[in-house]
């Protein structure tokens, strides 16, 4: 049998395309000077016994049980991943350096019953022992290894019969069919690839640890994401112990679900109730204070809005927003200075979402302009209000979505007064008892509530 030679590929770091003739602009992406010659070994196009998968009929899939989940002991992730890991799934774990991936991974394999695998390709397994003991990790059914090979990591998971695989993480697994160093494009392309193949054919859950890069998003090609079913991302700041677990996607659960937690000494504890971690250090006796249920996922979170309005020292105001879209506080701030008539030409105005907290959602726009215009005009807010509303060009405040539930979380917190948009109001079948809610159509009508 004559031995197969390795081909010449030329791969595009920017889109991870590959290309049989080298180009100075890639053809893909239209990126100069991106393309990289690479030599690739022949592969064999069958499985290891030589024989095909069979097709089956829908009618047959939908007769059989239904997949039961695996729950991870830890409720937080199990709401994010949409009630616990489904065999046969791949997810994308990625985060700074620190944030807690690694630390969050080993933290939900003693819930397993069955063998697990812990690929650690950075570290020893001594290593890996040490952080297990300051975890307080104990599970007879872990089994860990520092191999970087994926043919080798793929040869432990037939010999363990593991039910679940942890590799932390793809930039340094390697395969030897190919002649690039690890966490190239191409060695994350096919690494990738071949964890996915291992999941899908053995049914086995695989969790992949990926570094993010400057920009923040997950190191390597943008295919990776494509491959995986779930993508997960862990949000953190240096300055706050809290940890945020977002989902980007999920083929099998819902997007843009979050968990809570605080790194401690002994790893990543659980918070049940945010709303009172970002409300815990807030006063009710300074003005430019507003209260905001956002809504992350399915899960209302209380913010506390702050705002500061000073006269401007230079001739240029600064405009300065943490957690908040920048452009969309300008909008805010020429509504404010056009409908309602406070001048904002000649004041520094600084917004902040307390607690390192993100917020895209357009039903914060009522609390933002509110809590400018208390800082503007130094008059404090009600202690006990509540502020929900998309704000548009005319200073007309819009419907939102789920007002319910975000008017459920701040009645159980203890406050007493709810302004939202009167379209809403005016859907409700039943308003809650022991809450008032106060529909307005406009910004000045809400602030003749409230001032």
């Amino acid at each position: 049998m004559s031995k197969l030679k390795s081909k010449t590929v030329y791969l595009c770091s920017a889109c991870g395309n590959d290309h049989p003739k080298w180009h100075g602009q890639c053809p893909s992406c239209n990126e100069w000077g991106t393309l990289s010659e690479f030599k690739v070994s022949p592969k064999r196009t069958k499985s290891g016994n030589g024989q095909i998968r069979d097709s089956r009929k829908l009618e047959d899939v939908l007769r059989g049980e239904e997949v039961q989940r695996i729950p991870t002991g830890i409720s937080e992730m199990d709401r994010v991943l949409g009630g616990g890991l489904l065999p046969g799934s791949v997810i994308l774990l990625g985060g700074n350096p620190g944030i807690g991936k690694s630390t969050l991974a080993l933290q939900i394999l003693p819930a397993f019953q069955k063998p697990v695998l812990y690929v650690s390709a950075e570290e020893s397994e001594d290593q890996v022992g040490i952080r297990a003991r300051r975890l307080g990790v104990k599970s007879e059914s872990l089994h860990l290894s520092s191999e970087n090979r994926i043919e080798g990591i793929l040869d432990q998971v037939s010999l363990v019969q593991s039910e679940l695989v942890v590799v932390d993480s793809i930039q340094t697994v390697f395969s030897d069919e190919l002649d690039s160093l690890p966490g190239s494009v191409s060695q994350i392309r096919e690494c990738g690839q071949q964890l996915l193949q291992l999941a899908k054919q053995r049914n086995v859950a695989v969790i992949i640890i990926g570094h993010v890069t400057k920009e923040g998003v997950i190191a390597g090609p943008k295919m990776l994401e494509h491959m995986v079913d779930t993508v997960l991302y862990i949000e953190g700041d240096d300055r706050y112990d809290h940890r945020i677990l977002r989902s980007v996607k999920n083929r099998f659960g819902t997007t843009n679900e979050v968990g809570i937690f605080q790194m401690e000494s002994n790893g990543l504890v659980e918070v049940d109730n945010p709303s009172e971690l970002f409300l815990a250090e807030r006063r009710d006796d300074i003005t430019g204070s507003a209260i905001f249920p956002s809504l992350e996922g399915s899960r209302p979170i209380l913010v506390e809005v702050q705002a500061l309005v000073s006269n401007a020292n230079f001739g240029t105001p600064q405009r300065n927003v943490n957690g908040f879209d920048f452009k969309r506080l300008a909008m805010l701030l020429a509504v404010l200075e056009k409908r309602i008539g406070t001048h904002m030409g000649t004041k520094d105005v600084f917004v902040n979402l307390v607690g390192g907290l993100k917020v895209d959602d357009p039903a914060a726009d009522l609390a933002v302009i509110t809590a400018v215009a208390s800082s503007a005009r130094d008059k404090l807010l009600p202690k006990s209000v509540v502020l929900i509303g998309e704000v548009g060009l005319g200073g007309e405040v819009r419907s939102v979505n789920r007002l319910e539930a975000r008017i459920n979380e701040a009645k159980s917190l203890g406050f007493k007064t709810v302004i939202a948009p009167a379209a809403n109001v005016k859907r409700m079948k039943e308003q809650p008892k022991g809450i008032k809610i106060t529909g307005v159509s406009n910004v000045p009508e809400a602030f003749h509530h409230l001032f």
